[in-house]
Order: C-alpha cells, then sequence, then structure tokens
C-alpha cells in the first residue's frame, strides 16, 4: 500500500482511538494481504506530522504511543470550552512529584530527609489515585519501605515520550517564583530587663537581695518586740501592728519616754 493510502486510515484511527496507539497497534490495523509493514507506519506517521505544521493541532509522539493534540500556542483559547478550572497542586506536591522523578526508585523517608520535612500521606495517595507514581520495590533495610517510581501515565500528561526528556535540573532552580519571594527585614530590637548577661553577677545580686531580705526582717522583729513592751495594758493589737509597720514612730515613742 503506498503512503498515500495509508496516511488517511493512520490518521482516522489516531483521531478515532480514545488512547495514543503505538505503531504495533496501528500494525494491527491491516491484514497480510495489505502488505503493511512497521516502517510504511512510521513513514506514514512522519508524514502526518509534518503536514500538521502551521496548524492548531500537532502530531505528538508520548510513552504510550502517537496520538493528536492542541498545540500550546492555542491552548488558552480551546480550554474556554470547558467551564472545569484545572486542578492546582501545592508546592509540596509538586516538590515530592519532581523528587521521584528525578531520583527514582526513591523511598519516601528519603524524600523527607531532602525535603527536609514529612510527606503527607494525601500527597503519595492524591499521586497513586492520578497514576503518576507506583511502588517498584521495597528498600532492603529495616522496615522494608516502598520504592516509588513514575508511571507511563506520568509520561502521557507531561507530553513526555521518556524520562530523558524531562528538563535538566539547572533549568528548574533557575525558575523563580514571584509568589514565594520575600524580603528578610530584620526583627525590631527588644530590651528585655532584669536579665542580667552575667552568670556570676547574677548570684552576687541575689545574695546582696537575700541579705537586704533578712536585714529587714529583722528590723521589723526587733521593732515589733520593742512596741509590745512600751505599750499600756489598754492598748489593742492593732495598735502594735500599725508600730510594727511604722518602726520610725517606734522609736521616737521610746526616746521620749527616756527623756
Amino acid at each position: 500500500m503506498q503512503i498515500e493510502q495509508l496516511k488517511p486510515i493512520v490518521e482516522a484511527a489516531l483521531l478515532a482511538a480514545s488512547q495514543p496507539m503505538t505503531v504495533a497497534q496501528l500494525g494491527d490495523l491491516f491484514g497480510e494481504a495489505d502488505e503493511v509493514g512497521h516502517e510504511q507506519i512510521a513513514r506514514a506517521l512522519e508524514s502526518l506530522a509534518a503536514d500538521c505544521e502551521g496548524r492548531g493541532v500537532e502530531l505528538k509522539e508520548i510513552a504510550s504511543g502517537f496520538r493528536y493534540q492542541v498545540r500550546q500556542e492555542v491552548h488558552p483559547w480551546i480550554s474556554r470550552m470547558w467551564t472545569e478550572k484545572p486542578s492546582r497542586y501545592s508546592r509540596a506536591l509538586l516538590e515530592t512529584l519532581a523528587l521521584i522523578a528525578y531520583r527514582q526508585p526513591i523511598t519516601r523517608p528519603e524524600i523527607e530527609q531532602i525535603r527536609g520535612v514529612v510527606v503527607s500521606s494525601n500527597i503519595i495517595k492524591t499521586l497513586e489515585e492520578r497514576e503518576w507514581i507506583r511502588v517498584v520495590g521495597h528498600r532492603d533495610v529495616p522496615g522494608r519501605p516502598a520504592l516509588f517510581g513514575t508511571t507511563r501515565a506520568f509520561l502521557d500528561y507531561f507530553n513526555l515520550k521518556s524520562l530523558d526528556q524531562l528538563p535538566p535540573l539547572s533549568e528548574i532552580r533557575d525558575m523563580e517564583d514571584p509568589q514565594m519571594g520575600f524580603e528578610q527585614t530584620p526583627l525590631p530590637a527588644r530590651v528585655i530587663k532584669d536579665l542580667p548577661i552575667d552568670p556570676d553577677e547574677a548570684e552576687d545580686a541575689q545574695a546582696v537581695e537575700h541579705e537586704h531580705t533578712e536585714a529587714n526582717e529583722a528590723a521589723a522583729g526587733s521593732a515589733a518586740e520593742a512596741s509590745q513592751d512600751s505599750a499600756e495594758p489598754g492598748e489593742t493589737e492593732s495598735a502594735t501592728a500599725e508600730e510594727a509597720a511604722a518602726p520610725a514612730d517606734v522609736e521616737d515613742d521610746e526616746t521620749a519616754q527616756n527623756s
């Protein structure tokens, strides 16, 4: 079969299929009488991809095979056909997915060690429900943690044919998110009172304060005794308490009696 006769069949098959198709799957459409080989199908695919130049669709080869898809340049307009908003993923989920993609197979404790935070179970569950990651084995260490790796669905979603098409890590590091930027403004200085710098000075201050406290208690006790001795029988206990609280007045009374 000629290439020009083969191209419409391949194009119609790709448009009718709900999933990408490989060269082998396209070859199953033809019988022995058609005499169509894989080389002819590959050349037909190359010709169809060239025909898409300058159009709104393109023939893209991904991990699962070939498919027609909307070009990235016209996607902002085509996306308005669907009212459902695209999913927004958190930074933690994307960082976890990137570590699995670039360092697979990798365990959850290793991801936590690199990121410095605990990986939420919801993140792993979401990635597995999306069929972007899967368990590819277990690490031969105590506890036998699961080893995670990416799937073919991950490559298909991100328009990748293989992991070799992932952008270099240097390009990812150069990307800056303006929303994540912030200025490190210094915090205002606070003066903390009653906080000695030298611990020896703190001990000396406590000792002096203790001595003053003992001296005040001794003076108050002696004043109370003196007031009780000089008090007349008709005086009440409240007067004695007032004299003990004011030692200066007690001394004046004693001086007056002595004179």
